[in-house]
């Protein structure tokens, strides 16, 4: 047994699903295969509740919007003998959502409870409409068996209770059974959702309690890259990745997958293959336990967070105090505040933590609350921000015992002026993290690639001055050998500029 999921990206029109269904059927016995609403549909949900929860009628046109698409995906998707049925479904499900709606425009009330609601439509139409375009495929809803708490937004999953359920709805004979992601129930049958890439969640829970042999994550890149191909030109597709390696690029900002969807898996030792749904020839990247590393670097991958705030607690009270961090992170925790990096001068006199930026002021109050008397009355404790950061994390399990790899990544961020304001590295020795300001973000990532050879070939930037004979036969050999050094040394000579005694030529780039 299998399973697969799909993002919304990759099925985002009726001719991706169709591409989809290929892939689907070219997979030798059964599976189980997860899907996201379609494309921007989750986002579009969200926007509607937002105009109706302020009374603005305009709710009513996206929302029409939406039905004609979904109809139309509909009728376009679904075999003729179930096409009628379907339709009846989608109508349903936006009448119920229409009734939703009305209520929060009236009551001008959007929990999160409600708001779940609303946001599983986009899952539960996308399941119906691929599963009638399917042969043989039966859907399951999952929110009848994937149960949870009540924490409307990001609900925390029963793991018992869900992999009986899931056992006892999945027999192993099925061939094609389809399910939504991103969507659960509690106890009570109340609808929840798991949070941000919720569907990679699903998979892997579904994947551990089947025990599945293998799970695939359908996306629209080729994989995990060695840094944001955005920002990076010279990035390219990871083969393989241990567990720890995927979570560690996770957790820094690679959005191939979401982090807590490695954690099932880890659990029973299931291989996760993260593909391009576009490029389905691709082999994307391995996760498992034991990967092949067939990378001459010691580190697999670069990670980034553009945007975070560095928060600094400092003073003279710290120094020697017992408990002062178990107050510090106490505080942060009982406003559900997560931190993204944490540092500790060894002197005891600060302690600087990373927050998305709209958790600072809520992380503020709550240590000026906490710390009151030493911040407040002897004014012995200090609270800094620092804004428009970034942070950025070298990952690699052969970082450990190597050494020099912190004084190549100093190394290639001084020699072109980026300097560090915080630093960051685990005993494990898997990461190190340093932050850095956002201006310097797309700079530095490039540098750093290059420092550590995460390249398939290795560039040499050279400019000509005088192309007379001697100038002018080195151009043409360069121009002639240019593949060939490519091909077989791996380097690749980029012609940056050529002056001569009147006039000079320099590339843009």
């Amino acid at each position: 047994m299998k399973v697969l999921k799909f993002g919304g990206s990759s099925v985002g029109t009726p001719d991706r699903i169709k591409g989809v269904k290929k892939i689907i059927d070219a997979v030798k016995g059964p599976c189980v295969v997860i899907v996201s609403a379609f494309e921007g549909v989750t986002d579009s949900l969200k926007k509607i509740s937002e105009l109706a929860v302020v009374r603005n009628e305009e709710y009513k046109t996206l929302l029409e919007e939406s039905l004609i698409m979904h109809r139309s995906f509909a009728d376009e998707l679904a075999g003729e003998a179930d096409k009628a049925e379907v339709l009846s479904v989608v109508n349903l499900i936006f009448s119920e959502l229409r009734y939703t709606l009305e209520g929060v425009f009236l009551l001008r009330d959007l929990s999160r409870h409600v708001l779940d609601q609303i946001l599983s439509t986009g899952e539960r139409l996308s399941s119906l409409i691929i599963a009638s375009h399917l042969e043989h495929a039966r859907l399951i809803d999952s929110r009848e068996v994937i149960k949870t708490d009540d924490n409307f937004g990001n609900a925390n999953v029963d793991y018992e209770t869900t992999a009986m359920l899931i056992r006892k709805s999945l027999d192993q004979d099925d061939r094609r059974v389809i399910m939504a992601g991103f969507i659960a129930s509690t106890a009570n049958d109340e609808t929840t959702t798991l949070g941000r890439g919720g569907s990679d969640y699903t998979a892997a829970i579904v994947a551990a309690a089947l025990n599945a042999e293998a799970l695939e994550i359908w996306t629209d890149t080729d994989g995990f890259m060695t840094a944001d191909p955005k920002k990076v030109e010279k990035a390219y597709a990871i083969e393989c990745l241990s567990y720890q390696e995927a979570i560690e690029l996770s957790h820094f900002g690679a959005k191939v997958i979401y982090t807590p969807t490695l954690r099932p898996v880890y659990r029973q030792q299931i291989p996760v293959f993260v593909r391009n749904s576009f490029k389905p020839e691709e082999k994307g990247t391995i996760i498992s336990s034991n990967p092949e590393n067939g990378n001459k670097s010691p580190i697999k991958g670069i990670s980034s967070i553009d945007h975070i705030d560095l928060v600094t607690l400092q003073g003279t009270a710290m120094v020697g105090v017992a408990g002062t961090s178990m107050r510090l992170f106490g505080a942060l925790a009982r406003h559900n505040i997560s931190i993204v990096l944490i540092t500790q001068a060894s002197s005891e006199y600060s302690i600087t933590f990373a927050l998305n930026p709209p958790d600072t002021k809520l992380a503020v109050t709550a240590i000026t609350s906490e710390f009151e008397k030493e911040i407040k009355y002897s004014r012995e404790l200090n609270v800094l921000i620092e804004k428009d950061l970034s942070i950025i994390a070298i990952v690699g399990e052969k970082m450990k015992n190597t050494p020099g790899i912190s004084a190549t990544l100093f190394k290639s961020l001084s020699r072109n002026g980026i300097s560090v304001i915080a630093t960051a590295q685990g005993s494990s020795e898997l990461n190190i993290s340093v932050v850095i300001r956002n201006e310097n973000l797309g700079r530095a990532l490039n540098v750093i690639h290059d420092g550590f050879f995460l390249s398939k070939y290795k560039e040499m930037h050279i400019c000509i001055a005088g192309i007379g004979f001697v100038g002018s036969s080195l151009l043409k050999q360069l121009h002639k050998q240019h593949e060939i050094l490519l091909r077989d040394h791996k380097l690749k000579v980029n012609l940056l500029g050529v002056a001569n005694s009147r006039k000079m030529l320099v590339s843009r780039k």
